[in-house]
């Protein structure tokens, strides 16, 4: 039968070899301690917030007069159509740049991992497939006409 020891650390008695105990509580308390932290910072946050806008609403003067209800942008009455014809392939243009900017930032981790030894093969062909949907969407994309400048 294995004899009572006294943890050092967490000053709570268990018993030795057995795995039962109160020390797995001690981690635990620790454990969610930390987490009763942030989420009391995020209490105070919302708290914060909440009262900000509380306080904005009870001081503001409330004057509704049709030149506040109507539309505003830039400084400029709304004359005419709310619609205006835009070219759309502006759009694409800057699409095509966001989906190649932001697959370019997957390399970085890639190469980094490349780098560590015993994943260099694997790591390899998952960019080439990677790169090769890469291309599948710009051949996609020069099929349909999308990249020709008119």
């Amino acid at each position: 039968m294995p004899e009572p020891t006294m943890v050092a650390e967490t000053g709570i008695a268990g018993t030795a070899g057995t795995g039962t105990g109160t020390g797995g509580t001690a981690v635990a308390a620790d454990y969610f301690q930390s987490y009763s932290v942030v989420g009391l910072l995020a209490v105070v946050g919302v708290l914060f917030v909440a009262v900000a806008f509380g306080a904005g609403r009870l001081l503001r003067p409330v004057v509704p007069t049709p030149e506040k209800l109507m539309t505003y942008e830039c400084g400029v009455d709304p004359v005419g159509e709310g619609w205006a014809h835009t070219q759309v392939r502006y759009y694409v243009y800057a699409f095509l740049y966001v989906i190649f900017a932001v697959d370019s930032i997957f390399l970085f981790p890639w190469a980094t991992v490349f780098a560590a030894p015993g994943y260099g093969a694997t790591t390899l062909v998952e960019m080439f497939i990677f790169l090769g949907f890469l291309a599948v969407g710009l051949l996609y994309a020069y099929k349909k006409g999308v990249l020709t400048w008119t």
